[in-house]
């Protein structure tokens, strides 16, 4: 028997596409910055076609000849005489022109003395500024939280009113702002832009690799304050708190039993229907939860990665561990309700019982199995001591029961007997 914990506290995190308001606040300063400048520049060009007569220019045209239609359509074309040659964009006035350059020189002319951040546009500039100076100015008439830009309270309402414009087409989820969206896609696209340098394993978000880090550093900053317990992720942390508040908001439909967590419920599940979808590759068995299958992958490989640390004997399960500390502490958290005597073993407690109830049942202290003969529970108990008592003469390999070697024997029979 398998000793599986009944609650698992470190939960797999649910990728989600939710982007905080503050951490978007900047890039939203510069997107209705970039919209702004381009509509501006349109009113420019719209001005010079429709309006051709109010462009000043440096030549009068002749008092007594007409300007046509055609040459003024000319004259104001070429008003955006100032091009970018690296890619074709024109512009009215050549100050413009230097902005825009910035764009592929990467220059950032203004610089936070604050925090040394810098910015290619005077606009964007005075956006930052304000996160130093706490100006807010654009509250929110709902709930009263302000915000920098006119554009990061508008993306706030959404909160409020449900509003989700962006829309996936290839399976129609959507969100209240664009960058989810983009995150989103990448389910889709099979972009993971975020790699772990030091094992290559890939992400889609940014804290999700931030998360998967900890894994490497061992850095558990979560930490709970009423036991002192840390863990690498937050929700870990949220699920570990319910053991402190007893809230089980996962109940078993059929046996009512209820669990902290969706998973550990699911687990739970598959002993109503009896499903075990975690096989041995080796010898076939199946198992209902996957860390029943690791344990028993132990009894193939013979690893014993669970050392107690004042004796130095070691064991294939953790709940192996656990038992045999009780040697060394003394604990004996079994109790007899009818006579009073403590046991180490809910195995040693249950064949105690078998004395008072008259029923002769001898049952292992390692797995609980129960069996009628004394004989038979030694020879069964051989297996939790590895040793190979019955050797082979022939080739030296042991086993742990006669059975077993007589059964090897045969094998060397039917190697040396002739062929017919």
């Amino acid at each position: 028997m398998v000793f599986i914990k009944e609650e698992s506290e470190d939960v797999k995190i649910e990728e989600t596409f939710t982007v905080k308001q503050e951490d978007l606040q900047e890039q939203t300063d510069l997107m209705v910055l970039k919209e702004e400048t381009h509509r501006q520049n349109e009113i420019d060009e719209k001005q010079q076609f429709e309006k051709p007569k109010e462009i000043m220019t440096d030549e009068k045209p002749p008092l007594t000849k007409k300007t046509s239609s055609h040459e003024r359509l000319r004259k104001s074309k070429s008003g955006c005489n100032f091009s970018c040659k690296q890619c074709r964009k024109s512009f009215s006035q050549k100050s413009k022109l230097d902005v825009h350059m910035r764009v592929h020189t990467g220059e950032k002319p203004y610089t936070c003395e604050q925090c040394g951040k810098s910015f290619s546009q005077i606009q964007g500039f005075k956006a930052h500024m304000r996160i130093h100076t706490g100006k807010k100015k654009f509250p929110c008439q709902e709930c009263g939280k302000s915000f920098y830009h006119a554009g990061n309270l508008a993306a706030h309402m959404r909160i409020h009113t449900g509003e989700k414009p962006f829309s996936c087409k290839q399976c129609g989820k959507s969100f209240s702002q664009k960058p989810n969206l983009d995150i989103h896609m990448r389910i889709h696209n099979g972009e993971k832009p975020f790699s772990c340098k030091q094992c290559g394993k890939s992400f889609c978000q940014k804290p999700n690799l931030d998360d998967h880090m900890r894994v490497h550093t061992g850095e558990k900053p979560y930490t709970c304050e009423q036991c002192g317990k840390s863990f690498s992720q937050k929700q870990s942390l949220n699920t570990h708190m319910r053991i402190h508040t007893g809230e089980r908001k996962f109940p078993c439909q059929q046996c009512g039993k209820s669990f902290y967590h969706a998973g550990n419920l699911a687990a739970h599940m598959r002993t109503h229907t009896g499903e075990k979808p975690f096989s041995c590759k080796q010898c076939g068995k199946s198992f209902s939860k996957k860390p029943n299958l690791i344990a028993h992958m132990r009894v193939h490989t013979s690893e014993k990665p669970y050392t107690c640390e004042q004796c130095g004997k070691s064991l294939g399960k953790k709940q192996d561990l656990y038992i045999h500390m009780r040697i060394h502490t003394g604990e004996k958290p079994f109790t007899c309700d009818q006579c009073g005597k403590s046991f180490s073993t809910k195995a040693s407690l249950k064949n105690h019982m078998n004395g008072h109830t008259g029923t002769i049942v001898f049952t292992c202290d390692q797995c609980g199995k129960s069996l009628t003969r004394k004989d038979t529970i030694k020879k069964h108990m051989k297996i939790h001591s590895r040793e190979d008592h019955f050797k082979c003469s022939e080739c030296g390999k042991g086993f742990k029961c006669k059975r077993s070697l007589s059964a090897h024997l045969k094998l060397h029979n039917r190697e040396q007997s002739p062929q017919h």
